[in-house]
């Protein structure tokens, strides 16, 4: 029996609040719900992925870094909606402020973001490890 390859893949991107205790998430492909995240570049620091990945899925510009908040490890979601294998993501996660009110995300992939209260993220976020890592790290970033 053959084995199937993983193909292991570094990411990053954060968690963005603003004024109001909003956070940002993103919607990709119009059937998932994430923090902005992405793969890392070439040659790109863990930091400057998630600032750029940030941007392209939020359209936020310039989010102000309050420090990093962890790393986890999680499988692409895949197009039926549960845990595709052959992708794993070790995810590089910051804390960010915003004072930014609107979100325009440019990447096509991602075509909706919006900033929900921060009891709300855990409903909306489709990977179990998503709302795992949130819900075990926002409680020490909100004061």
């Amino acid at each position: 029996m053959k084995t199937k390859k993983i193909h292991k893949v570094e990411c990053a991107g954060g968690i963005i609040i603003n004024q109001l205790n909003k956070i940002a998430i993103v919607n990709q492909n119009h059937d998932s719900w994430s923090l902005p995240k992405g793969h890392i570049d070439r040659g790109e620091t863990t930091i400057d992925a998630a600032i750029r990945e940030i941007y392209e899925e939020t359209g936020i510009i310039n989010p102000t870094l309050i420090k990093k908040v962890g790393i986890y490890e999680r499988y692409r979601i895949g197009l039926d909606g549960n845990d595709d294998l052959s992708e794993l993501k070790r995810i590089h996660i910051f804390f960010f402020e915003s004072t930014q009110k609107i979100l325009k995300p440019i990447d096509k992939n991602n075509p909706e973001a919006k900033w929900i209260n921060i009891k709300e993220v855990e409903n909306y976020l489709t990977h179990k490890e998503d709302i795992k890592f949130f819900k075990k790290n926002i409680k020490l970033l909100i004061k």
